[in-house]
């Protein structure tokens, strides 16, 4: 059983200690962040950064909580607008495999139109991660086209909620 809570200042630490964990296991399926992201004074930019966004209600960002409460992925709903937000999600590596990433996308498509009033969701991911592909497929997307992502071949997918 997997947790999303909407990301808070007080996530910082766990958030920044996964994200470190998982680097490397990240990198291999999607562009680096950068070594200044690593940083406690960089991480801490982008969260305000991130905060400030989701204040705003132009994305909304959450943490996945594995059954001891421990940080173990993301997922996030990036450019809400006009009823539409584009997704996005990592789990790290000791967690992968276990189905925890379908079962945070499924949580927050459940939450992105009951709570958040949005009417379909966008999703990218790259020729080269076939098991990011098997999770939208799992999760009721659909694909729709051709795309690059961060340099690489991907593809492109959309789901309705309504």
């Amino acid at each position: 059983m997997v947790t999303l809570e909407p990301l808070r200042a007080d996530h910082a630490d766990a958030l920044l200690a996964f994200e470190r964990e998982n680097r490397a296991y990240f990198a291999r399926t999607v562009p680096d962040r950068g070594d200044a992201f690593f940083t406690p004074e960089g991480f801490a930019a982008r969260l305000g950064a991130l905060l400030d966004e989701q204040h705003a209600r132009v994305c909304r960002f959450h943490v996945v909580l594995g059954e001891e409460g421990g940080v173990i992925g993301r997922v996030n709903l990036v450019d809400l607008a006009d009823g539409s937000a584009e997704l996005g999600y990592r789990v790290g590596e000791r967690a992968a495999g276990r189905g925890v990433a379908t079962a945070a996308v499924a949580q927050v498509c459940r939450l992105a139109a009951t709570d958040y009033g949005l009417t379909s969701l966008t999703a990218v991911t790259t020729l080269d991660n076939p098991a990011s592909l098997r999770v939208l497929a799992r999760s009721g997307f659909t694909r729709v086209g051709d795309t690059t992502v961060g340099g690489r071949p991907g593809v492109r997918h959309e789901r309705r909620l309504v």
